[in-house]
């Protein structure tokens, strides 16, 4: 085996744009905040294009075991052994996959002038600090470290840097770690289909077309099993925005498979494994997984529904620490997998993973979520961090996306819309029927997005489906956020302008809104007054929509103005999701959890008859005549 770290010497490469060079995290809250202030990728911290060579004969790096996922595990920790002839405290750890970073397999960008290439031109997927788990590192120069490794098809290494993340310099670089099968069809998302009894299911594998034929084995529990086909895509770098997903951040994302199940029985059990027929006749299989078709649409019965924001992915080994960046994320997570047993589906509305660019994170995000995916409905809106880069149709002239510009979150998740680079849908389950908007594309009155969500509100059967919720990813309603109280609009500029008389018009019961890393609930509001003088009991005519910002699903909290306004009833500066549970048409409990420890503190119940929903109130009825 070649010296790996002799690998690294030639020097062609990609250079730094000056995009990534800022490294904006992106406007949370309407401002962008620059590198190594918190709400910044972590990758983007590191200066890997200012990296040199001094290797060090002294210094040393060894990873064990070097073969993983040998009981089929496709997560599995590993033990980094590392010793340094001066220690640091800067010193750091970066986990490199494809193993070999040797700049020399970088394409070269176009346009480049630099004089000096940069010696790596891809950005590490995690990295620790030498003395995260040993103080004594400094004076011993000597340390254990424990990464915990997913399946991403493809071999890992570690590598062993001096001069913080500023200054990179490599001094060692490890043998080489791999899984048993890296292609494995892994981290399946489910999702609902077009119509009410089809489900999709997405997966990731290392196999294209001209390699194995994917396909869903399915069916009831303990009843006959049958196959339906899944469609293939991927995509190149040529396909990114901007830097750094198309410079130092691009790592190929694997072939995303997706195949429908139809015609699904209502509440049914299902179980199914993803497959791979390869050419030479032999199969690939993953472990079996197992879900609950969706109820008939206005079906009378317990159905339990999960909504939050920008929740993003962390790690359960500590790597990229010392950011606070999704300092909630695994407790959100992790409160889901404890109450799964009481959870139908979940709406992640925008901020999906926070990857900016750095395309590996993917990968780690469907793995972490994929106790809940597999098993419920995980349906996605788009937000800035998924969408917004300059001259690409955005709404927002942002960089916030990191060149990914929607490619990612279209390719990488199914949603029922009719054109998924437009993210607007709507879906009907049991007595819900929810509109998601796209609010990274225009949503003013006279535009394409606003006749859709006019349309999803008004075709809605109120008398089989009385819950109707509106759901978004910037706040297009209210908002007691710091930036939204600065610039006195209480919400997205322009936000709830042409929307709200659709919201009044066609009685939306709640609107809620990530995009605000924080929870704040109002009053039934109308034109920026309570409509509704009640507070955590509503029963009969509501008069107006209850507005819910739910984007403290996981990252960097957002502050609250010092405005104390009328209509706000509750907020919280923490972690947390909301919880719906339709009892049956006339009841339903609304309830906000904390990811730390998933009890409930804001809640209220909405009690009523079908003649409730439709009574007139302001602006909800047409003019009515008593002629005869």
């Amino acid at each position: 085996m070649k010296d790996p770290a002799r690998q690294l010497l030639p020097l062609l490469a990609i250079v730094l744009t000056a995009a990534a060079a800022v490294a904006f995290a992106g406007g949370d809250a309407g401002v962008g905040v620059p590198a190594g202030l918190p709400g910044v990728q972590p990758l983007a911290m590191i200066a890997i294009h200012m990296a040199s060579l001094e290797l060090d004969s002294s210094a040393c790096i060894k990873a064990s075991p070097n073969l993983l996922g040998l009981q089929k595990d496709d997560t599995e920790w590993v033990k980094v052994e590392l010793k340094s002839p001066k220690p640091s405290s800067d010193d750091w750890v970066g986990v490199f996959s494809p193993a070999n970073f040797n700049a020399s397999t970088c394409p070269t960008e176009v346009g480049n002038s630099r004089e000096q290439q940069p010696l790596i031109c891809s950005s590490p997927i995690k990295y620790q600090f030498a003395n995260y788990s040993n103080a004594e590192y400094i004076k011993t120069g000597k340390t254990t470290l424990r990464f915990q490794m997913v399946n991403q098809r493809s071999d890992f290494s570690f590598a062993l840097f001096r001069g913080g993340l500023a200054n990179p310099k490599l001094i060692a670089v490890s043998n080489t770690v791999y899984f048993a099968n890296p292609k494995a069809p892994l981290y399946p998302r489910l999702a609902q289909g077009k119509l009410w009894n089809e489900m999709t299911i997405t997966w990731t594998s290392g196999y294209n077309i001209d390699e194995s034929l994917p396909f869903v084995e399915w069916g009831p529990n303990d009843g006959h099993q049958t196959r339906s086909p899944a469609g293939t895509l991927t995509f190149s770098r040529n396909d990114m925005c901007g830097s750094p997903a198309r410079t130092f951040g691009w790592r190929h994302p694997g072939y995303i498979h997706t195949s429908f199940l139809k015609e699904l029985w209502p509440n049914t059990m299902y179980t199914y494994k993803l497959g791979h027929q390869l050419f030479n006749g032999s199969y690939v299989w993953s472990k079996a997984y197992s879900f609950r078709a969706s109820p008939y649409p206005g079906q009378d019965s317990l159905q339990r529904v999960i909504i939050f924001g920008d929740m993003g992915k962390a790690e359960r080994d500590g790597s990229n620490e010392f950011n606070n960046y999704q300092p909630g994320s695994l407790n959100t997570t992790d409160q889901l997998i404890k109450d799964l047993d009481n959870i139908d589906i979940v709406f992640h509305i925008g901020d999906i993973t926070y990857a900016n660019g750095y395309l590996s994170q993917w990968d780690q995000f469907t793995s972490q979520i994929e106790p809940i995916s597999s098993a419920v409905p995980y349906m996605i809106a788009s937000g800035n961090h998924e969408r917004d880069w300059p001259n690409t149709g955005s709404f927002y002239d942002t960089m916030d996306s990191g060149g990914e510009c929607g490619v990612l979150a279209e390719t990488m998740f199914y949603v029922p819309a009719d054109n998924r680079a437009k993210f607007w849908y709507s879906t009907d389950f049991g007595m819900f029927r929810f509109c998601i908007a796209d609010t990274e594309h225009d949503w003013r009155k006279g535009t394409e997005q606003y006749k859709f969500i006019e349309h999803c509100l008004s075709t809605a059967d109120r008398q089989k489906q009385p819950w109707l919720i509106f759901l978004a990813h910037r706040v297009l309603g209210y908002s007691s956020d710091f930036w939204y109280a600065k610039e006195g609009t209480f919400a997205e500029p322009m936000g709830r302008e042409s929307l709200e008389h659709l919201w009044q018009k066609y009685r939306v019961d709640i609107a809620l809104f990530g995009h605000v890393h924080n929870y704040e609930r109002t009053c039934p509001i109308y034109q920026s007054q309570c409509v509704n003088n009640q507070e955590s009991n509503y029963v009969g005519t509501m008069n107006g929509t209850i507005h819910v910002v739910v984007g403290g699903g996981g990252c960097h909290l957002s502050e609250f103005s010092n405005v104390q306004t009328a209509w706000s009833l509750y907020k919280d500066y923490d972690h947390g999701f909301v919880k719906l549970t339709a009892f049956n048409h006339s009841s339903l409990l609304f309830e906000y959890k904390k990811s730390s420890n998933g009890r409930v503190y804001d809640s209220f119940t909405i009690s009523r008859e079908y003649k409730d929903v439709l009574a007139c109130v302001h602006d909800s009825c047409s003019p009515t005549t008593l002629a005869s």
